[in-house]
C-alpha cells in the first residue's frame, strides 16, 4: 500500500524542477457533437457544458462520476452507500430522484434503467472517454422519457494510439487499464480495459471487514467503411463488478469515525451487464444523411446480502434521417424501447415508443429551434396472482432562439416541455407489494443566457425557471405504514448557472464553476402532512467549484480544486423539520503531473484537509462519502 508521505514526496520532487515557458494556451468555442444542427457553443439555443479527451485525461479521476462531481455544474453521490452505483443531480431535482431527470447516452445507448437503479457510470472507464457535452434543461425531442433536467451524451474516443494507464493509493487502491485504436480509410477498431480494486475506505463489520470493491470493464468498437458514403459500426461493451458497502451512520458514529462499521448492517452486490450494438450511417446525398443503430443489454443484478436476483433485458433501435444545408437543418427520428426486468416475485416490462421531429433554422445572425416528440408508454406486470398493464401518451417540445451578438458574443432563450415516465419500482409499495400505477410528471422550462468566448476567456451564464406537475417521488413513513411512491402535485425551480475559464497568463488558468437553485414544493398533502412552501429535501442553494491550474513549463501542470456545496434539509426531510441537516460538503484536490515524451507520471490528493462529508436521509442515518483524505499516484504511457 502507497503510504502518503510517498505520495507527497513525488509531488515535492517534481515541483522543484524548472523547464521552458509553457506552451500558449487559448480558448474557442467548441462545436456541439452530440447535435445533427451543427452549432458551436456560441451558437447553439441551449446552455450547454462540453469536455473533451484532454480535459478528462488531466482531471486524474477514477470514475466518471468523480469527474462529475469535481469538474462539471452536476451533483453525484453514493446511492445508499454504494459507490459503483451513484446518483446524479443538476437544475435541483434532489439527490433522491434527481438522477432519473437525467438522461444518460453512450455512443447512442441510452443507460437509464427502467427501474429505480441509478445510470451505471461505472461501467464506462475514464480512460475509454473520448468527450462528454452536457445539455441543461433541454434535450427532449431527442433522448425523450426523463429530459426533465438535460441530457449527458458520452461518446468513446477512437484514434490512432495505444495507452496504459496504472495507478495506486491508499485503501489498497489499484487500477490498470488499456486503450488501444487503429483506423485507416477501410476500418477502424478500437478496444479497451480496466480492473479496479479497492478495499475501500470502510469497515463494514465487527470483524473489521473491508468495504471491499472490484470491478472489469471491457469494450471493442470495428467500424467499416466500404465507400466514401457508408459506416458500419458493431460496438461490445462488458462490466462486472463486486461492490460491499457500509449501512448508516448515527450523528455521533460519523463525527467519531466516518470510516468505521457503526451499528448497521452492509450489503454485499454483484453487477453483471453486457452491451450490444449494431450501426448503420449512410450519405444518401451530401445534404441527407440516414443514421440507424440497434442494441441489446444483458443485465444481472444479485444483492448477495439478501439472496435476491433480478434479471433485466433491454432492446433498442433508433433511427434518424438528418438534412442539412446552408441555412436549414432537420431531423426526423423513430425510437423503440422496450425493457424488461424478471425478478423479485414478478416480471415487468415498460416498453417506450416514439417519433420525433427536430428542427433549426438560421438567418444572418438569427438562430431558430423547434422541436416536438410524440412517445407512447406501456406497462406490463404480472406474478403468480394477478396480471396488469397500464398506458401513457406523452408530449415533448423544445424552441429556442439564439442571437450572435458578435464574433464572440451571443444569448439565447429556450423552452421546453419535457416529461418522466414512472420506472417500474414506482408501482411497489415498501416490502415488494404492488400499489398501483402513477402519473407521469411533466415540466415546463425557460432558459435564458449569455455567452462570451475569446482566445483568453470563456464566461457562460444562464438563468432557468421549471414549473413541475405531479413530480415523482417516495413518500418515507419512518414507520412505513403509509410509506409509498406517489406524486407532488405542483413545484417549482429556479436557479443561475455561472462558469468562467479565464486565462490569466499563459502558465496561471482559472476555471469557476458556480450554481444556484431553489426548488419549491407548491402544493402536496400526503398522510395528513402538509408540504406547501416547503423546499425539496436534498437541494443544496449553492454549488461552487473553483480549479487554479499552474502551468509552468512544457512538462508539468499543478491543479488545485475546492468544491463547496451548501447545507440542505436531510434527503427524506419533505416537512423540512428534521433535527439535522444535510450538512455542508467541502473538498479541496490537488494533481500535479509531469509529461515526458511518452510518459506522464502524476499523483493526486482528495479531500486534502480531511473533511468529514457524508449524505444524511433522515436523523442518525448518515451515509460518508468522501469523508477521508484519498490519494493515488500512477503512470500513463502513451504511443
Amino acid at each position: 500500500m502507497i503510504q502518503k508521505p510517498l505520495l507527497l514526496s513525488l509531488i515535492a520532487s517534481l515541483a522543484i524542477h524548472s523547464f521552458a515557458h509553457a506552451a500558449t494556451y487559448t480558448l474557442q468555442p467548441l462545436e456541439v457533437y452530440s447535435s445533427p444542427l451543427h452549432n458551436d457553443e456560441l451558437s447553439a439555443a441551449d446552455a450547454v457544458e462540453i469536455y473533451t479527451q484532454d480535459d478528462i485525461e488531466k482531471a486524474h479521476v477514477q470514475n466518471v462520476y468523480e469527474f462529475l462531481n469535481q469538474q462539471t455544474s452536476l451533483i453525484a453521490m453514493p446511492s445508499y452507500g454504494n459507490p459503483f452505483t451513484q446518483k446524479i443531480d443538476m437544475h435541483g431535482y434532489g439527490i433522491g430522484d434527481g438522477y432519473e431527470n437525467i438522461v444518460v447516452i453512450l455512443n447512442g445507448r441510452r443507460l437509464n434503467n427502467i427501474d429505480a437503479v441509478p445510470q451505471l457510470l461505472s461501467a464506462i472507464s475514464p480512460s475509454s472517454i473520448g468527450r462528454i457535452e452536457i445539455i441543461k434543461s433541454g434535450g427532449i425531442v431527442r433522448a425523450g422519457d426523463g429530459a426533465n433536467a438535460g441530457v449527458i451524451y458520452i461518446t468513446t474516443k477512437q484514434e490512432n494510439a495505444l495507452e496504459l494507464g496504472l495507478y495506486a493509493g491508499n485503501n489498497n487502491t489499484f487500477d490498470g487499464s488499456l486503450y488501444a485504436g487503429y483506423a485507416d480509410d477501410l476500418y477502424s477498431i478500437t478496444a479497451h480495459a480496466e480492473r479496479y480494486l479497492s478495499d475501500g475506505v470502510r469497515t463494514v463489520d465487527a470483524q473489521k471487514n473491508r468495504a471491499k470493491q472490484a470491478l472489469k470493464n471491457g469494450g471493442i468498437i470495428l467500424s467499416l467503411t466500404p465507400t466514401d458514403a457508408l459506416e458500419l459500426s458493431v460496438d461490445y461493451q462488458t462490466t462486472r463488478l463486486k461492490s460491499t458497502y457500509g449501512g448508516p451512520l448515527t450523528l455521533n458514529e460519523f463525527l467519531e469515525d466516518p470510516s468505521q462499521a457503526g451499528s448497521s448492517s452492509s450489503s454485499k452486490q454483484a453487477y453483471d451487464s453486457d452491451a450490444y450494438a449494431l450501426s448503420l450511417a449512410y450519405d444518401i446525398t451530401d445534404a441527407l444523411q440516414l443514421s440507424v443503430t440497434g442494441s441489446r443489454e444483458d443485465k444481472e443484478s444479485r444483492y448477495l446480502t439478501y439472496g435476491s436476483v433480478a434479471q433485466y433485458t433491454y432492446d433498442s433501435i433508433a433511427a434518424t434521417l438528418d438534412y442539412r444545408n446552408d441555412a436549414l437543418s432537420a431531423t426526423v427520428g423513430l425510437n423503440l424501447f422496450n425493457g424488461e426486468r424478471d425478478g423479485y416475485g414478478n416480471n415487468t416490462s415498460k416498453e417506450n415508443r416514439a417519433a420525433f421531429l427536430l428542427t433549426q433554422y438560421r438567418l444572418g445572425d438569427h438562430t431558430l429551434k423547434a422541436g416536438y416528440r410524440y412517445e407512447t408508454v406501456d406497462y406490463s406486470y404480472h406474478d403468480a396472482d394477478k396480471r396488469l398493464r397500464d398506458d401513457e401518451t406523452l408530449h415533448g417540445i423544445e424552441l429556442g432562439y439564439n442571437y450572435r451578438l458578435s464574433a464572440e458574443r451571443s444569448v439565447f432563450a429556450a423552452f421546453s416541455h419535457a416529461y418522466q415516465a414512472p420506472d417500474i419500482d414506482r408501482f411497489f409499495n415498501f416490502g415488494g407489494t404492488f400499489n398501483g400505477f402513477i402519473k407521469p410528471m411533466t415540466t415546463d422550462t425557460l432558459t435564458v443566457g449569455y455567452n462570451a468566448i475569446t482566445s483568453q476567456n470563456k464566461f457562460k451564464v444562464s438563468l432557468f425557471y421549471v414549473n413541475v406537475d405531479d413530480e415523482i417521488y417516495y413518500h418515507a413513513d419512518p414507520t412505513f405504514v403509509n410509506a409509498k411512491n406517489t406524486n407532488i402535485d405542483a413545484s417549482y425551480k429556479y436557479g443561475l448557472d455561472l462558469y468562467d475559464k479565464f486565462l490569466v497568463t499563459d502558465t496561471f488558468h482559472v476555471s469557476i464553476n458556480y450554481n444556484y437553485v431553489k426548488a419549491i414544493i407548491d402544493k402536496e398533502i400526503e398522510s395528513a402532512e402538509d408540504y406547501s412552501n416547503n423546499e425539496l429535501p436534498g437541494v443544496p442553494n449553492h454549488t461552487a467549484k473553483v480549479i487554479l491550474s499552474y502551468l509552468p513549463n512544457d512538462h508539468m501542470t499543478l491543479s488545485l480544486l475546492h468544491t463547496h456545496r451548501s447545507s440542505a434539509y436531510a434527503a427524506n426531510d419533505f416537512n423540512n423539520r428534521f433535527a439535522q441537516e444535510q450538512q455542508a460538503y467541502r473538498s479541496t484536490d490537488i494533481t500535479l503531473s509531469y509529461l515526458q515524451g511518452h510518459y506522464e507520471f502524476f499523483g493526486k490528493i482528495n479531500n486534502l484537509f480531511d473533511q468529514k462529508n457524508g449524505l444524511w436521509i433522515h436523523d442518525d442515518a448518515i451515509y460518508p462519502l468522501n469523508a477521508s483524505t484519498t490519494f493515488i499516484a500512477g503512470l500513463k504511457v502513451r504511443y
